[in-house]
């Protein structure tokens, strides 16, 4: 009764203006990941000297907190996700300064910082915020010329994937610029500087190579074979191998108690072994759904800001599953990625659920109505 058609309250304007599909996809990749955590996370607690359960609880904490991030913002007006896209920014920009100062090493990076017994990540939280930012400009000049939104937009991005790349992250610079450089092509910028921008990320990512030892290692790995493909691959390899359609069967796999980060990076290799090859494919149509669904309802409704933040939020979601899926199968170098919602990580699921909570409320029907101004 309280989502009847009837009722007007802000619960009923939310649940009949609120994609269902969208919302049911990001529901299920929760479910999922809580899920793969029973499997994945125990053997790997208990290499790393916890109790059995110290990941899951874990999990377990950060699942509904990201569910009820994903609801609240969906229920906001886009005045309100502009302002709070432009508030987390600047406190994630922050943070990601501060990783400079107090961050902990890891693994070549120090993207880092001690949280309340917690380590947050918060590059994963510019990410999101970043996409709203530059739709925003760029949607500036498309209403006004005279606003420099395309000066602006290039600006942030200078500065935010400059920030983030000397961490060095070099993974997250590149969703970042792949997303960013799809919003540019959609405000409709010349081809020249679209070919400019493509040559100065080539540049880029030749003297990244020859500068960062570990971004080098990355790569060269990739091209390894025989004795020298990582570890952690090989045992990727084999739990994609010793699979079939339907898989060993829940916590019955042993990629989880020989994989360092089955957990997190290499969980797609668990859901391989143990689940089989349907639910490998059912985990991709549930990412392509979410991507393709958002890209069709942006373009519904005749508002640029919406088509360049739905499709950039889409877009970077999808990529970063990529990422994570294909680095598992060693399609593309390993990258410390993971896999929205159904890896271990509180960084990344609550950063996922802020940008899908924030799609959610961009992709609501008549959302452009409430769009009155650029405030």
């Amino acid at each position: 009764m309280l989502l009847s058609r009837g009722k007007n309250n802000i619960f009923t304007n939310w649940w009949w203006t609120v994609d269902k599909i969208l919302l049911g996809c990001i529901v299920t990749l929760i479910a999922i990941g809580i899920i793969l955590s029973f499997s994945a996370s125990p053997a790997v607690a208990e290499r790393e000297g916890f109790g059995s359960y110290h990941f899951i609880k874990r999990h377990l904490v950060f699942a509904p907190v990201a569910l009820g991030i994903v609801i609240f913002l969906s229920m906001q007006k886009l005045k309100t996700i502009r302002r709070f896209a432009l508030i987390g920014y600047l406190v994630a920009m922050i943070l990601v300064g501060m990783t400079f100062f107090l961050g902990e090493a890891n693994r070549g990076a120090s993207r880092w910082i001690p949280f309340f017994g917690f380590t947050l990540q918060p590059s994963e939280f510019v990410k999101p915020f970043f996409i709203i930012m530059a739709a925003w400009l760029f949607n500036g000049q498309k209403q006004q010329p005279d606003f420099p939104g395309n000066f602006l937009s290039i600006a942030l991005f200078i500065i935010t994937a400059g920030t983030i790349v000397v961490q060095p992250d070099w993974g997250m610079t590149g969703v970042i610029s792949l997303v960013w450089g799809a919003q540019l092509v959609l405000s409709g910028v010349p081809f020249f500087w679209i070919f400019v921008l493509v040559i100065v990320a080539i540049i880029g990512g030749t003297i990244g190579y020859f500068t960062f030892p570990h971004f080098q290692m990355r790569i060269l790995q990739f091209f390894a074979t025989g004795k020298d493909i990582p570890y952690q691959i090989k045992r990727a390899n084999e739990a994609f191998e010793s699979s079939n359609f339907f898989g060993r069967g829940p916590g019955e796999g042993i990629a989880r108690s020989h994989i360092p980060d089955a957990h997190t990076d290499f969980i797609y290799a668990v859901i391989a072994e143990e689940y089989g090859f349907f639910i490998c494919l059912a985990v991709v149509l549930l990412y392509a759904t979410i991507v393709i669904r958002a890209l069709i309802l942006s373009c519904r409704e005749n508002n640029f800001f919406i088509v360049l933040s739905a499709s950039g939020l889409a877009l970077s979601f999808g990529v970063q599953a990529i990422i994570n899926m294909a680095s598992t199968l060693q399609l593309m170098p390993t990258k410390g990625m993971t896999l929205p919602f159904i890896s271990y990580g509180g960084s990344s699921i609550l950063a996922s659920a802020i940008g899908m909570g924030m799609l959610l409320a961009i992709t609501r029907k008549n959302s452009h109505a409430e769009d009155k101004d650029n405030v």
